[in-house]
């Protein structure tokens, strides 16, 4: 249990208000996590409305048990976000009135030393958020090239030490040094650079590179994002809050690229195929958490809130 952990949900109000259009709606929130955005949307639904929540970490569909029990509009999936797509989900087309993403960890996957996340805590060098399947970053560093560790850490942790840290870590390999817990690692990396970004522990962008990789986290996000189209309605909102460049510029992206006309509307020729009338949104734009909530809650500082909303089949988002 993880009960002695919280988690504070970051632009609460702010999501809750941008994706509930609808009380007799069906939502997805597609990162349950400790259920603070599925509670507060559940409180803004009818009788009639309905909540279909998501997540892969077993103690977060553990934590849900209690909201299932007492709440028959609230039904949770032990499954990733990209499991949420038609084919897969069962959920009819056009049915989904709102989806809200609310990317990254919380604070008790962090909290939580024996799942590996934090290198402030010495734990087991894990990492995964679904510990069914797949390996730990752990056991991955066991075995991966020296190439390949450091361009997970420059394209994911943004890292610019990252063949210094990589190579590091193959020595430590060859010496027979066990990098199995998460201050082990966290020590190794720190020894290895020299200075830091102020306020920054040196292996923060290590940790944060190994954890997106070992999780597949931006792939999980593009699968997801691509299938929001199909799910939502005609003026369904689509809420994603990221904690960081890479999941934001994706998101970003991912925006832009449906608010844009995909066919010629000056040319005859285009309207008569019907493959190029696409699904669209209109981009409703981003939400940065308050000076007050960032006081409150330092973790909060990076997150952006990025709103869309699904436009009809052929009609323009401009």
């Amino acid at each position: 249990m993880d009960t002695q952990w919280t988690h504070t949900t970051v632009l609460l109000q702010e999501s809750i208000a941008a994706v509930l259009t609808d009380p007799n709606g069906t939502y997805i929130d597609a990162t349950y996590g400790r259920g603070g955005h599925s509670r507060l949307l559940l409180s803004g639904l009818s009788p009639t409305g309905r909540l279909i929540a998501f997540d892969r970490d077993a103690q977060a569909v553990a934590n849900a048990q209690a909201l299932v029990a007492t709440d028959p509009r609230f039904s949770i999936r032990h499954a990733a976000f990209s499991a949420m797509d038609a084919a897969q989900s069962g959920m009819p087309l056009g049915s989904i009135a709102g989806i809200l993403m609310d990317l990254g960890i919380s604070s008790p996957q962090v909290d939580d030393a024996v799942r590996g996340f934090s290198f402030m805590r010495d734990g087991p060098l894990d990492m995964r958020m679904d510990t069914r399947t797949g390996e730990s970053v752990a056991q991955w560093l066991s075995k991966a090239s020296e190439a390949t560790i450091a361009q997970v850490i420059h394209d994911y942790g943004e890292e610019r030490h990252a063949k210094a840290i990589a190579a590091a870590i193959v020595t430590a390999r060859t010496k027979k040094i066990p990098l199995t817990r998460t201050l082990e690692l966290a020590n190794l990396v720190a020894s290895t650079i020299h200075g830091r970004q102020a306020g920054q522990h040196p292996a923060t962008r290590t940790f944060q590179a190994f954890r997106i990789f070992i999780n597949d986290e931006l792939g999980e996000l593009e699968r997801a994002l691509a299938a929001t189209p199909q799910l939502l309605r005609s003026q369904g909102r689509l809420a994603v809050i990221s904690f960081h460049s890479l999941e934001d510029r994706r998101v970003k992206q991912f925006i832009a690229s449906h608010s844009k006309e995909v066919y010629d509307p000056r040319s005859p020729q285009s309207l008569m195929r019907s493959g190029d009338l696409q699904l669209k949104f209109k981009d409703l734009g981003r939400t940065k958490p308050s000076a007050a909530e960032i006081k409150a809650n330092p973790r909060s500082r990076s997150a952006v809130l990025r709103v869309a909303e699904r436009t009809a089949f052929g009609v323009s988002a401009t």
